[in-house]
């Protein structure tokens, strides 16, 4: 594949800045047609884009002979159904993250993808940011010595849509999400972790809904093993003060600690017995464009991206674990 033409399916908020442009910005890449079952938004978006093509039915953008590539753009509930549809069809894939909304579908998906050999990529950007890759050096060079432990916090208050009970989110909305908010926000953290130190092997966790806004957990506790034996633990309230905001991560080891955030990008904290140093790096304007670029490089065949379904699958399996799904 020389030239990798895009077919989005779904243009919502995450297409507009995070993800959608950045197609038109790697060599060799460019939105062909996007998908919407809503006709205004899907004109709207070609427009406002300059792409080609509009749908409201994602088997015709599927069956675009100009279409060689899907981007499944969609909250997660509809994401194997999309992702399976285009890999039977000949079109490899690249689905938002969590891959599903339960792990189920992620197998599914898999199984589908070595079935017919065509690759299922997901959008676990973060593992290619600059930030990141920056937090992952310094772990891998042995700065932090043998790593002992990891902690999550993650606090936030509620937002004023978490209120109206009648117009509720659609994260907040256990069949289509997979869950609430944990499952949309952990999943990025849970991924950078397994990125960093492998598999999780082990996971247990407590839920809650302390707040009472909504149905689905608003606070969650865990705790987890890695496969090298590794463990760490998390907690997370979409309910809490505003004072008591945080988003952090915190890496201990024999040598050292780091501190980093995975939401705002506050400076990665450095704590060593040589001192103390805030790290500041940028990551570029469309987040995802570093992985879009790495996803295209391999359907072209001069590259490799690690960031597939069979990767991102446990964090979905560590993340059902925490929520007692199974």
């Amino acid at each position: 594949m020389k030239l990798i033409s895009w077919g989005f399916i779904g243009c919502g908020e995450v297409t507009e800045i995070k993800s959608g442009p950045a197609f038109n910005e790697v060599n060799g890449s460019h939105i062909e047609a996007v998908m919407s079952r809503c006709e205004a938004r899907a004109r709207s978006y070609a427009e406002r884009h300059h792409v080609p093509k509009w749908y409201t039915d994602a088997q015709e953008l599927i069956d675009d002979p100009d279409v060689n590539a899907i981007y499944v753009a969609t909250p997660p509930s509809s994401h194997a159904t999309f992702a399976i549809m285009a890999m039977r069809a000949g079109k490899p894939v690249y689905v938002e993250k969590p891959l599903a909304s339960n792990y189920d579908d992620c197998v599914r998906i898999n199984y589908v993808s070595e079935q017919t050999g065509i690759p299922c990529f997901v959008a676990y950007y973060r593992r290619y940011l600059p930030y990141f890759q920056r937090v992952k050096s310094i772990i891998n060079e042995g700065i932090l010595g043998t790593i002992t432990s990891v902690n999550i916090r993650y606090s936030v208050p509620p937002r004023e849509f978490d209120r109206d009970k009648e117009n509720l989110p659609w994260r907040l909305n256990a069949e289509i999400a997979g869950g609430g908010y944990f499952y949309d926000m952990a999943a990025h953290q849970l991924d950078l972790l397994q990125d960093f130190f492998g598999v999780i092997v082990k996971a247990h966790g407590y839920c809650t809904n302390r707040a009472h806004l909504y149905d689905v957990e608003d606070t969650v506790s865990a705790c987890f093993r890695f496969e090298n034996g590794l463990v760490g633990s998390g907690s997370w309230c979409f309910v809490g003060h505003e004072s008591a905001q945080e988003d952090r991560i915190d890496i201990v080891g024999e040598k050292g600690m780091i501190s980093f955030s995975v939401f705002n990008y506050a400076p990665i904290r450095l704590m060593t017995s040589e001192g103390t140093s805030d790290i500041v790096v940028e990551n570029p304007s469309h987040v995802q464009l570093p992985l879009i670029r790495s996803v295209t490089e391999d359907l072209q065949g001069f590259g490799l991206c690690t960031c597939n379904s069979v990767s991102a699958t446990p964090v979905n399996w560590a993340m059902d674990r925490i929520l007692g799904k199974f």
